[in-house]
């Protein structure tokens, strides 16, 4: 019973440095320091290694964890809608919005190497079915893939900035790149073997302070 209080003490633990990560890193971004996060947490620095390692570890999890409870739901709800088209649009519109409110998360992130292909893929995921479904009814082009989606995504947050505090300019910019997934005769040249979602998120980041 010790051990199974033990665990559950160190659970409570992990999730108090990885909300405290959350809002501290939200605030300040990679600028957070370790100490700060402890504090916040009301826990020693000492556990704040024990449980993550190191700066990025804690980084890694506090990304994750917003990004699970903020952005994953939001592909999942697609599949909802009664128009899969709104549903895409919808769904890669919130997800920007909360990714440009999260700025210094995600830059800090990016920095990290928490926000990666293999992140941005499992949002991207579930809006497979939904992509499908709007190419079944011909209300998107037929060759739109879902990497496409996830590159959207990458550009967009790439014109968030400071300056914009009610993000006009990657709502703007998202409302140009969806206009263009509308059905047409002329087909898309093929993607690089190497795609942009890949070298975007390798060179620079979604966002840059």
């Amino acid at each position: 019973m010790r051990g199974q209080g033990r665990r559950a003490d160190a659970l409570r633990n992990s999730d108090r440095i990885v909300r405290a990560a959350i809002a501290a890193l939200c605030e300040t971004g990679s600028a957070a320091p370790l100490e700060e996060i402890a504090r916040r947490a009301g826990v020693g620095i000492a556990t704040v290694y024990r449980r993550f390692g190191d700066r990025e570890g804690v980084v890694r999890a506090a990304f994750h964890t917003y990004f699970a409870e903020e952005v994953e739901p939001l592909a999942l709800a697609a599949r909802a809608a009664a128009d899969p088209r709104r549903g895409l649009a919808d769904a890669l519109a919130a997800a920007v919005d909360t990714l440009a409110a999260h700025r210094p998360l995600l830059a800090a992130a990016h920095e990290s190497g928490a926000f990666s292909v293999d992140i941005a893929e499992r949002f991207m995921g579930p809006l497979g079915d939904v992509l499908a479904d709007a190419q079944r009814r011909d209300l998107v082009r037929s060759d739109l893939m879902v990497r496409d989606l996830a590159a959207m995504v990458v550009m967009v947050l790439a014109t968030v900035h400071a300056d914009d505090a009610g993000h006009a300019d990657p709502r703007r910019y998202l409302a140009l790149l969806l206009a263009g997934t509308l059905p047409s005769a002329d087909p898309l040249p093929g993607p690089a073997a190497t795609g942009l979602l890949d070298s975007s998120l390798r060179r620079s980041g979604p966002c840059e302070h």
